[in-house]
């Protein structure tokens, strides 16, 4: 029996002792405070390791760079990023005012900091942005070069107060349907094109012409010079790290990123530390973070209001993904707010590298779209194992408190044929939730497996969810505890069971298919 299987009978003992552990202030989290926030983890991971920088800092107005919100400062950062870099490391200090800049490029012993009221702003000259071979929804492809980026980079940051604002507005495509009539004509008077059926503005002619090609039954291969007629469709992620360690952000904030806003990938000894993220919640692929396939790493003190998901855990997709291998994994997350976002904590649908080992405490959402939720489909393979998840607080939840999807953007579902299990499939298991306290929500808990694979062990204690339009669905799963579970739904029932075995609810165990039902006690007020 392995370590994880022994700590199973324990788990009430060892979420009631984090939960003890827990911080009722509302003061920031000490992430220095390695006892408390180490001693109790349910798992086994090393120190996150914090990069150093010698005392040593240059200002970029000594490298020509003018805050006028005109002149183009791009040479002038990277001249001062690569000078510091050179000398042996140090500060790169970014002053008050406002700095118009092409894509930064981050160096090793480079600590970027920004001073207060220090804005820097993006061109949206999509020339400024070659096209680069990465990773962009865990598959291998062109995109634009990140406004922010670093490859292969150690002992890293980027700290302080300042703003870094993508112009993300000039990249992305917009729904009619996300906005309002006078939000949809200032958007049209802004210049761009619209799609034949009205339906989707886009930035340029280019933009509509990719959707279109790459939206068609019909694939062919565009090559690289006809992608630089239609760079807007390939619209970057905010900030590019890839294949770094030792990295901090720290206090700064993103906002108005082309798609994505953080991504760290394959990355090693990862801080994110009082980090605001704003992207409009209209926005398409507006994640605030997507952490992937990357290894130690801690979210503490962190603001989130996106236009996607918001805290999120990826490895690559399908086969990409199972061939780079790369799990996301020793992940603690801790003292974090969502607004507006697709999904407050997020795992999926990328994972076919696997998740394991993920700690996530003291972490609040507000009027997010989905609570927690895991999804994936079949073709991702991959393990998602070892979660924790401890007092969680959340209000005005559209949609599901918790979900477990399987069945992730899939729009029927087919009884027969199932398919073997293989590398193809995925695994969610061993997944421990506690102590979560939602008030309004469409849904209360929806766990949807597969046939051939479905969810197993899952323990949730201390979950209370009032104002719920609906209550609990279960299916295709295998070992559930739900212990002090509470459910206020106006209609019932209150759960709804099907093919699903070894489901304790509240100390009673039911059948395969118990079909629509009341719970019973006093899971209703």
């Amino acid at each position: 029996m392995n370590r994880l299987m022994k700590m199973a009978g324990f788990m009430p003992v060892i979420l009631g002792t984090l939960c003890a552990c827990q911080s009722t202030s509302t003061e920031r989290y000490d992430i220095a405070n390695k006892e408390d926030l180490y001693k109790n983890l349910p798992f086994e991971m090393p120190v996150v390791q914090h990069p150093f920088f010698p005392d040593y800092q240059v200002d970029i107005r000594d490298f020509g760079a003018k805050a006028d919100g005109e002149t183009l400062n791009t040479e002038a950062i990277n001249n001062a990023i690569r000078a510091v870099s050179e000398k042996g490391g140090g500060k790169v200090i970014i002053p008050e005012g406002l700095w118009l800049t092409g894509p930064i490029v981050l160096q090793s012993n480079v600590n970027l900091h920004t001073e207060r009221n220090a804005l820097v702003l993006f061109s949206d000259d999509a020339a400024l942005y070659p096209l680069v071979h990465t990773s962009f929804e865990g598959l291998d492809m062109l995109r634009c070069q990140s406004p922010i980026s670093a490859m292969k980079a150690e002992n890293i940051a980027i700290t302080g107060h300042g703003v870094f604002d993508g112009s993300g507005d000039s990249w992305r495509p917009v729904k009619r349907n996300k906005m309002t009539d006078g939000q949809w004509k200032a958007l049209l008077r802004s210049g761009g094109v619209v799609d034949d059926a009205g339906k989707v503005w886009y930035p340029d002619a280019g933009a509509l012409k990719a959707s279109v090609l790459t939206g068609s039954k019909e694939k062919r291969t565009v090559s690289a010079d006809e992608w630089e007629g239609m760079k807007r469709w390939l619209r970057p992620v905010l900030l590019s790290f890839v294949k770094s360690k030792r990295i901090l952000l720290e206090g700064v904030t993103f906002r108005n990123s082309p798609s994505w806003c953080l991504h760290p990938l394959s990355c090693e000894d990862l801080t994110l530390d009082g980090v605001k993220v704003f992207n409009p919640w209209y926005s398409q692929n507006g994640d605030a973070l997507d952490v992937e396939s990357c290894k130690n790493v801690l979210i503490a003190n962190c603001f989130f209001d996106a236009g996607d998901d918001a805290i999120c855990l990826k490895s690559g997709k399908d086969e990409d993904g199972r061939r780079r291998g790369e799990p996301c994994e020793n992940v603690i997350i801790k003292n974090n707010t969502v607004l507006h976002g697709h999904g407050g904590f997020v795992i999926g649908s990328e994972m076919s590298g696997g998740v394991r080992n993920v700690y996530v405490s003291g972490c609040s959402f507000v009027g997010t779209d989905v609570g927690l939720r895991f999804k994936s489909t079949r073709g991702r393979g991959g393990v998602v194992e070892n979660i924790f998840i401890d007092n969680i607080n959340m209000i005005d939840i559209p949609n599901d408190a918790l979900t477990m999807d399987l069945y992730y953007a899939v729009n029927d579902f087919p009884e027969t044929p199932i398919p073997d299990v293989n590398e193809e499939t995925p695994v969610f298991r061993n997944i421990y939730i506690s102590n979560v306290l939602c008030r309004g929500a469409g849904r209360a808990v929806y766990f949807n497996g597969l046939p051939e694979m479905p969810l197993k062990n899952i323990f949730i204690k201390n979950m209370t969810v009032t104002n719920a339009k609906k209550g609990i669905v279960i299916n295709q799963a295998s070992q559930v505890n739900m212990e002090n579970i509470k459910v206020e739904d106006p209609e019932a029932p209150g759960i709804q069971i099907k093919n699903a075995t070894g489901i304790i609810i509240n100390g009673k165990e039911y059948k395969k298919d118990s079909g629509k039902m009341l719970l019973s006690g006093n899971q209703r007020n």
